[in-house]
């Protein structure tokens, strides 16, 4: 299986949280659980060190000859949106771009793919805060403040630090699918992100806080059962508690409504289902409590704007390769 290879730029004042993102997702060695591994290049200007916005440096070992031949480049952030990046970083990021390279920018890493002009004639989304300034200085990007992240193919963008996370979630799982990107989020103990407005390719990890173990045995009973008919109702029956306790105990452990969160388990299941069996589309929707086939496809055609359909031949090949 062909190992892809990833550049994460840094520079002088990162924050190493905004480097940490794409080094923890694609960094860490999972291969003992079925995760492909990455060529992971930590690249700067220069090779050398790099003093961190933490008071500490780092040694970087790629210069910019690192990008070079990189499948994936990633701008973990920028240190200052006024400041524009220098031309040798810029030159190297439109090669890249030029010879079919994705691109990501997260966080104000948005700024440094807008001063390379990879991003004109784009959607993208960067941090709310820095969403005017992006605008007001690069007015041929589409701008999109209100979503986590944006995928346009091969120009990726996301908003703030934990949507970072989302973003590399994302790219992962469009690579390889749902249930190779859902073992690492759940390994990295993640919480169930913000729905935002573009496709969704992994499985939502569910937050459940330590001391509300009643609640957590409930929705893992619920996780157990997608084929019956569940709602509201049947989980506050389940957890023996009154309908006000059940809502605002779930709401404050997820984040989100029973609805939404049931809807998710059910497609998530189903992209499991799709990625590693031969089951047909029908038995999958009756198995994933979507009643029927047909509301199973208008599901994933609102959420993952894929086909069930497409969605197995997409991902069932990767799959296969990695043993799953």
């Amino acid at each position: 299986m062909t190992i892809l290879t990833i550049a994460v730029i840094a520079f002088e004042g990162i924050s190493p949280f905004h480097l940490s993102i794409p080094c923890e997702v694609f960094g860490t060695d999972r291969s003992a659980a079925g995760v492909p591994r990455f060529d992971l290049r930590i690249c700067a200007v220069e090779a050398g060190s790099l003093s961190t916005a933490s008071g500490f440096t780092i040694t970087v070992p790629y210069g910019l000859e690192g990008v070079a031949s990189a499948d994936t480049v990633i701008v973990p952030s920028w240190h200052d949106p006024q400041v524009l990046p220098p031309e040798p970083l810029l030159e190297a990021l439109r090669a890249a771009h030029a010879r079919g390279a994705c691109l990501v920018g997260l966080c104000l890493g948005t700024f440094v793919l807008a001063a390379a002009g990879i991003l004109d004639g784009h959607p993208a989304t960067t941090h709310w805060l820095c969403a005017r300034e992006l605008a007001y200085r690069y007015p041929r990007i589409q701008i999109n403040p209100d979503v986590l992240y944006v995928d346009d193919g091969d120009v990726v963008t996301s908003a703030g630090v934990s949507a970072g996370i989302d973003c590399c979630l994302h790219l992962l799982g469009k690579w390889y699918g749902a249930e190779i990107a859902s073992r690492v989020a759940r390994r990295m103990v993640v919480p169930l992100h913000r729905q935002g407005g573009q496709a969704q390719y992994i499985e939502l990890p569910l937050p459940i806080e330590g001391k509300d173990k009643r609640l957590s045995a409930v929705l893992d009973w619920a996780v157990l059962h997608l084929d019956r008919l569940l709602d509201i109702d049947t989980l506050v029956e389940q957890a023996r508690m009154s309908r006000r306790t059940f809502t605002r105990r779930f709401r404050k452990a997820t984040g989100t409504t029973v609805s939404d969160w049931l809807r998710h388990q059910r497609l998530a299941l189903a992209q499991r289902l799709l990625e590693t069996t031969d089951q047909p589309i029908d038995l999958i929707a009756a198995r994933a409590g979507f009643g029927s086939s047909v509301s199973m496809r208008q599901q994933f055609r609102d959420v993952l704007q894929i086909s069930p359909s497409l969605y197995r031949r997409e991902f069932r090949g990767q799959a296969n390769s990695l043993g799953n």
